[in-house]
C-alpha cells in the first residue's frame, strides 16, 4: 500500500513539540505547566494539551514559545511540521483524482 510521503523517513517517529518543551525546557528548568502558561500568556490547559500531545503548536504559540524558552520560531515550527509530515505519512494515500491542465 502507498503512503502520501515515498521518500526517505527517520526511522522512528519525530517527537511531538510539547515533548521537546517537556524534556528540553520545562524538567530541566524546573517549571511547572502552570508557570510555563503564565509566562506564555495562555491558559494551563492549553500547556497541557501541547505538552501531552493532544494539542499542536500553532504559528502563534511556537512565537509565544520562541519569545520565552527560545531558540526562535522556525524551530517551533518544523517541529510541529515534521511531527505533522510523519504522521500523515503512516496512513495511506487518499483517494483523489490528478487534474489535468488543457
Amino acid at each position: 500500500m502507498r503512503t502520501i510521503i515515498e521518500a526517505k523517513q527517520p526511522m522512528r517517529a519525530p517527537s511531538h513539540p510539547g515533548e521537546v518543551l517537556n524534556e528540553m525546557y520545562l524538567e530541566p528548568m524546573g517549571v511547572a505547566i502552570t508557570r510555563a502558561a503564565e509566562a506564555l500568556g495562555v491558559s494551563r490547559k492549553h500547556v497541557s494539551a501541547i505538552v501531552h500531545g493532544s494539542a499542536s503548536v500553532s504559528p502563534d504559540m511556537a512565537a509565544r514559545l520562541a519569545a520565552v524558552f527560545g531558540p526562535d520560531v522556525q524551530f517551533w515550527i518544523n517541529l510541529q511540521a515534521q511531527y505533522d509530515v510523519w504522521q500523515i505519512s503512516q496512513k495511506p494515500a487518499p483517494k483523489v483524482k490528478r487534474l489535468e491542465v488543457a
